[in-house]
């Protein structure tokens, strides 16, 4: 097996043979799950003894075999299966129990000490939870108390079913923003309410079952499109259209534009100037100062994390105070008025599955489920990875979807891992998904017996707290380090903000995935390549462009490929190597040196190669040795060597085609020329 080498003689009589030489080892099986070895006599010093090296190949495998190890590789690379092997039908059911709830995992373990650091932290996030509840509700264009029953049930069905133990799930902003642009365009929300709920619950329904099937399906990957650069970008031009949009309570005003974009708003702010509410606009003020300066104190003083995160309720129960004691007009400061007490009512009977306006439906909750996702597995992730524990992605899927399904039928719009909540219930010292439980234990109470108590909670603080959530999705400095590091991220980010801005939030994300897409493209259709260079003293060869201290080899061109080699890539390598060589060759007769005779590809970072790319390899061969140049491959990847092997073309590059390293390759030809007479 290989290609034989021509045995070389010099001045000392020391023998030499080059990479190709492939001893086979008749020790080894040669059936086709052993992997056979093989003893490579590499090039060696001609005052020292010939070296043999051991090389292992891969196993022989069928054609089904690599497709069986592939498509496991790429859908199951936790091999979930592999702690069933050997064991009791007891054991298995355990076992299932555990991968498809985790809370079987840590539930048998639960003790007191932990229950007191849940209840603490679980308490603390309720003070968030509710008033975010009702301000997220009507982000959403949805009734307040449908914020709160979103902030019931879906941490009770997390907790059973989530492997993060910080994530604190219920209503968030972006979400909500996007449900309640995407439906509004179409549906009044004032005009139309039972049919504005219906679609909303219903593309909840869609969001879950969009967002479970991923998980079931095991394409998380789906969800990687959206780049961080692109949700930056995203994040902050949705958060001054939120901003934006929130001056309609923050200024008393009653008539206001349901559209979204920058201008519309603003133009709105400005024609109704006469409807400004100076009670409504001086409470607001003091309000959001009063929460910007909480949040302020808590980012500057870490150990004040809780100062923050009472900050919200504390403002919906002074302001509630102040408005009950003098009772002003409803002109002057509106108030949020009648809740209705109870227990979330069931919603399955309101789901739309049919008619004009199911595509809306479905194609709402693709988008705010994909985003909501997005968002939950981030931040359980984020949070995992201070605590050194890991959050299983396709199980955060099938919980997030799953909690939605069931949401959509006990009347809850979108949910997912808030940020803001999760920060706070990691910082309260939370220790497993039993906070999430406290959390809606107290939204229970809540919604049992202290509704009335929000009767007179003025609509202005639903405002000031949204304004001050949202503020935090504006990360400039994120946006300046995506600028320093990667302009093609910097656009994308560019583009995904004014999109939200000028166009509409989906179709502000739609083109910073298109932009993010094509970014994928162009890496892969026009892949990286540069001229190496020996860095003196050292077997290193790096890029002339990139290292001031890398020589070029006299009479070798040395060129590595940094991509993978496909059919969409391969005629512009050829385009590309060819041109590489006729601008050395150029370099070389300006400079009267010596003429190029052999050109290197090193192949280390081709980590794979399809048909394609393995004729590129062939005519390129044809084409440079018209030229009176010898092409040489140096450390291809094992399935391009392969690959390379099957095809037979490896065997048309000679006994001095390939080699295991670039120094290997230069050492030996050298010495071949040297020795010829």
């Amino acid at each position: 097996m290989g290609v034989n080498s021509n045995r070389v003689e010099d001045e000392n009589h020391a023998c030499f043979e080059t990479t190709l030489n492939i001893i086979p080892n008749h020790n080894n099986n040669n059936n086709n799950t052993t992997a056979q070895t093989m003893v490579v006599q590499l090039p060696n010093n001609p005052s020292s003894p010939t070296e043999l090296h051991r090389v292992c190949l891969p196993p022989k495998r069928s054609t089904l075999q690599k497709l069986k190890h592939r498509v496991a590789d790429i859908f199951f690379p936790d091999n979930p299966f592999h702690k069933f092997n050997n064991q009791t039908w007891l054991k298995k059911l355990i076992l299932t129990l555990e991968f498809l709830f985790p809370v079987f995992q840590w539930g048998p373990t639960y003790s007191l000490k932990l229950f007191r650091a849940d209840l603490i932290s679980g308490l603390t996030i309720a003070s968030l939870a509710i008033p975010q509840g009702i301000s997220y509700a009507k982000l959403a264009n949805l009734p307040p108390i449908i914020g709160l029953y979103s902030s019931f049930v879906p941490p009770l069905i997390y907790s059973i079913l989530g492997s993060s133990k910080h994530l604190a799930v219920g209503p968030v902003s972006i979400a909500s923003l996007v449900m309640g642009t995407m439906l509004s365009e179409v549906i009044s929300p004032t005009e139309e309410p039972i049919l504005y709920l219906k679609l909303a619950f219903t593309s909840t329904f869609f969001s879950g079952v969009f967002q479970a099937a991923l998980g079931f399906l095991r394409l998380g990957f789906v969800i990687d499109f959206l780049s961080k650069a692109t949700l930056i970008g995203f994040m902050a031009g949705a958060a001054v259209i939120v901003s934006l949009q929130q001056l309609k309570g923050l200024l008393g005003m009653v008539h206001f534009t349901n559209q979204m974009q920058i201008i519309p708003v603003l133009s709105s702010v400005l024609k109704y100037k006469n409807e400004w509410a100076w009670p409504t606009i001086l409470m607001g003020l003091c309000f959001l100062f009063f929460l910007l300066s909480a949040r302020h104190i808590s980012a500057k003083r870490p150990k004040l994390f809780w100062l923050s995160a009472a900050a919200p309720l504390t403002s919906v129960i002074l302001s509630t105070i102040i408005v009950f004691a003098i009772k002003p007009k409803p002109q002057r400061i509106p108030i949020i008025g009648y809740l209705p007490k109870g227990l979330n009512p069931p919603s399955a009977n309101m789901l739309y599955f049919s008619g004009a306006y199911l595509g809306l439906a479905i194609k709402t909750g693709i988008v705010s489920g994909i985003l909501a996702l997005t968002e939950g597995i981030a931040v359980g992730r984020t949070f995992a990875t201070l605590n050194n524990y890991q959050v299983d992605g396709n199980k955060e899927m099938m919980a997030i979807g799953l909690m939605n399904m069931a949401g959509s039928c006990s009347s809850c719009y979108v949910t997912t891992g808030s940020f803001s909540r999760s920060a706070v219930n990691y910082n309260a010292g939370a220790k497993t998904a039993i906070s999430n439980v406290v959390m809606a234990s107290a939204v229970l109470i809540t919604l049992l017996f202290l509704m009335p108590l929000f009767h007179y909670t003025p609509t202005v603080i639903l405002a000031a707290i949204i304004i001050t959530a949202v503020i935090g999705l504006i990360d400039y400095q994120a946006a300046i380090h995506l600028w320093k590091v990667d302009k093609l991220d910097f656009l994308a980010c560019v583009c995904s903000f004014f999109g939200v801005l000028f166009v509409s939030v989906p179709l502000g994300l739609a083109i910073a995935v298109g932009i993010s897409v094509f970014k994928i493209l162009l890496h892969v259709t026009r892949p990286n390549t540069n001229v190496l260079g020996n860095i003196p003293g050292t077997q290193t060869y790096q890029s002339l462009g990139r290292y001031r201290e890398a020589m070029r080899i006299p009479s070798f061109l040395i060129l590595a490929i940094e991509s993978p080699i496909y059919f969409a890539n391969s005629t512009y390598l050829q385009e590309r190597i060819l041109r590489w060589v006729r601008e050395e060759e150029e370099r070389l007769k300006a400079n009267n040196d010596s003429i190029m005779k052999c050109v290197i590809l090193d192949m280390s970072a081709v980590t794979a190669i399809d048909t394609s790319g393995i004729e590129l390899l062939g005519e390129l061969r044809k084409m440079l040795e018209r030229m009176s140049l010898q092409l040489v491959l140096a450390n291809p990847a094992g399935n391009v060597m392969e690959k390379l092997h099957l095809s037979k073309v490896i065997e048309s590059f000679g006994s001095q085609g390939l080699y295991l390293t670039v120094g290997e390759a230069i050492a030996d030809i050298s010495s071949s020329w040297k020795a010829q007479p």
